[in-house]
């Protein structure tokens, strides 16, 4: 095995093979039903025993992963199909979760590329493949969802010919195996209508059509950490790949950080896995996955090699981050009222965290020691870190996402994306105008005559932040919305920003129903009746451009004398929920989202009305800081 020129070592001539074990990742766009098809190949392998209690999707873990029915991590699994070990890694679907899928694909041999039969090819389709076909890694295609009604494999399918020959595919790598799938029903066919009735052509096509995993078993210990886990017993956990060598239980190894370092270290444990659950092994051979416990300190993208005769591995390569935002302390009246961590020594330590297991994020400190700047793949990533920190009792401010501008040959350029929206015909007009005040430019229609159109538009990243929401708003909740990443552009100048105010509580106390009556017509609000608000809290939305100081504690006056609006019935709007996506999407950059675990407030930066620039001077001084 020769060594590169950067001294470490080229695992591309890894020759010896186990013919008893495969690697595959599955990769989808988004809501493809990547998880739903593992469910069924774990089922259908005999894993669970027949009075397992099953809950959909197990490989969504997280309560997150439940509630919004997306997968945010990496997870891998192994099943047996007659006497070969089939390890499975399931990969997230979104493109805020790209550095997962980059990770996963270092994993394994082959992908599994799932595409729903209806829908076709997305823009995550798009990413995933790219990065699995630069990998050289050999596709399988699945057409997933066949039982829908608006199901069009052959189309989708001449629909798949054409990005793999976009994405400059080879020879070889276009003639890939087909398969049509319910993964609901656990389901395969090699063709459509076959009397197949389970998944055994899917479980037979992996076996013929993904390469055993190369390696020597004898050669220089090479492994490569793509996840890590945590385990009460055992502290860190290390999930890798044995690219050559044998692992063995008890042995010294070491291992190379980042920095070049040679680290000795005893591995204490090792597993293999089954299933959900993790074996305890004696030795792991190459081609093999396993969790190794005893590494602390290790990171993701370092490698594990032989302490006398060290062969490092080249370090993971991931795609930057596009967006940035800042977590500051909560400073409002009403902090520490419902957090357990509230400090900023408690927020860097949060955060620090996340960077041992997140390897997209970065995080920076700026000039206060009480913010710090996360850069991230996009709102969703941000937004799932946020919601995580919250649910684990942390208190904390965050500000309006801003796009990451870079300097190229003395020019500004900020990360261009594709974006494709799919919505009614009724609604071409109000899409177009509205992504062309943000500096969309269309580049692709397609009408499938089922009254629905799929528009394709170049966009810069900063067009998306608050997007989906005014899309959604626009197309009456009709708009499907899907974005990726598509290079660097020049720097377009100046965008148009939030088009309303802002509704101010100008003092604290109590808000009544008679005040938000006598408010609501003013614009939309986010607040009700019987709610404690403070100086300088956002209440609701100004149906016009300025802010407007409100007084929501106002109670009706008691008197003596008769009115003829005495009895007149109050009727309250209800206001409108505010998820933390929504909420990050809606504030200016005046404004913070105020989070805590029972509480998602909306506030501006400085309280105090006498003391707080008016908003068309705010948009004016941050115009001038943009040129």
């Amino acid at each position: 095995m020769q060594p590169c020129s950067s001294g470490r070592i080229d695992i591309t001539n890894r020759h010896t093979m186990n013919s008893k074990l495969r690697n595959i990742a599955i990769i989808a766009h988004v809501d493809h039903g990547k998880t739903t098809l593992v469910d069924a190949m774990l089922r259908q392998s005999g894993i669970f025993s027949t009075h397992a209690h099953l809950v959909e999707r197990v490989m969504d873990s997280n309560d997150l992963e439940r509630e919004r029915g997306i997968t945010i991590l990496a997870k891998n699994t192994a099943v047996t199909y007659h006497d070969t070990k089939i390890n499975i890694v399931d990969t997230p679907g979104h493109s805020d979760f790209g550095g997962e899928v980059e990770r996963a694909l270092r994993m394994v041999d082959g992908v599994l590329l799932l595409v729903d039969a209806s829908e076709g090819p997305l823009p995550q389709t798009r990413y995933v493949l790219q990065k699995a076909l630069a990998a050289k890694l050999p596709p399988i295609i699945v057409l997933n969802k066949i039982d829908r009604a608006d199901a069009r494999p052959a189309a989708v399918l001449d629909e798949i010919y054409d990005l793999f020959i976009d994405l400059d595919a080879t020879e070889d790598q276009l003639d890939f195996p087909v398969l049509y799938t319910n993964a609901k029903t656990g389901v395969a066919h090699r063709v459509v209508g076959d009397s197949s009735t389970n998944l055994q052509p899917l479980f037979e096509t992996i076996v013929a059509s993904t390469p055993p995993p190369s390696g020597d078993a004898s050669a220089v210990l090479q492994i490569q950490v793509t996840n890590l886990d945590y385990s009460d017993y055992l502290g860190r956990l290390a999930i890798a790949r044995v690219f050559s060598g044998t692992l063995k239980r008890g042995t010294e190894v070491g291992i190379a950080k980042l920095s070049g370092v040679i680290q000795p270290t005893k591995i204490t444990k090792l597993f293999t896995f089954r299933g959900l659950e993790r074996d305890e092994a004696e030795e792991v051979a190459a081609g093999d996955i396993c969790a190794i416990a005893g590494v602390e300190g290790i990171q993701i993208g370092e490698s594990i090699t032989d302490l006398l005769n060290p062969a490092p591995l080249e370090p993971l390569l991931i795609d930057e981050p596009t967006l940035t935002m800042v977590f500051t302390v909560n400073t409002s009246p009403f902090a520490g009222r419902e957090g357990q961590y509230v400090t900023s020594r408690d927020l860097r330590a949060r955060l620090d965290r996340e960077l041992l297991t997140n390897v997209s994020l970065r995080i920076e400190d700026m000039g206060a020691t009480d913010s710090f700047r996360v850069l991230a793949r996009g709102e969703l990533q941000l937004a799932i870190l946020i919601e995580t920190m919250r649910r684990e009792g942390y208190e904390l401010m965050v500000g309006k996402p801003e796009i990451v501008v870079r300097t190229e040959n003395g020019k500004r350029v900020e990360p261009l994306e594709v974006l494709i929206v799919d919505c009614p015909e009724t609604f071409i007009g109000i899409v177009m105008e509205t992504l062309g005040t943000r500096r969309g430019e269309m580049t692709k229609m397609v009408n499938h005559h089922s009254g629905r159109v799929r528009m394709e538009f170049r966009i810069p990243s900063r067009g998306l932040i608050g997007l989906r929401g005014q899309l959604l708003t626009d197309t009456r909740g009709t708009s499907l919305i899907h974005s990726m990443l598509d290079g660097w552009t020049d720097y377009a100048g100046d965008m148009a920003s939030r088009l309303t105010g802002a509704l101010v509580s100008d003092r604290a106390g109590v808000s009544t129903a008679y005040a938000v009556w006598g408010i609501q017509e003013r614009g939309e609000m986010f607040v009700g009746p019987s709610l404690e608000v403070y100086e300088g809290m956002i209440v609701g939305e100004n149906a016009r451009e300025d802010d407007m100081n409100v007084n929501i504690t106002k109670e009706k006056k008691q008197t003596n004398m008769r009115s003829s609006s005495a009895d007149e019935a109050i009727r309250l709007i209800p206001p409108r929920e505010l998820t933390l996506e929504k909420a990050i999407e809606f504030i200016s950059d005046d404004e913070f989202v105020e989070v805590t675990p029972k509480s998602i407030r909306l506030r501006k930066k400085v309280l105090d009305a006498k003391k707080r620039p008016k908003r068309w001077q705010e948009i004016k001084a941050s115009a001038e800081s943009a040129s």
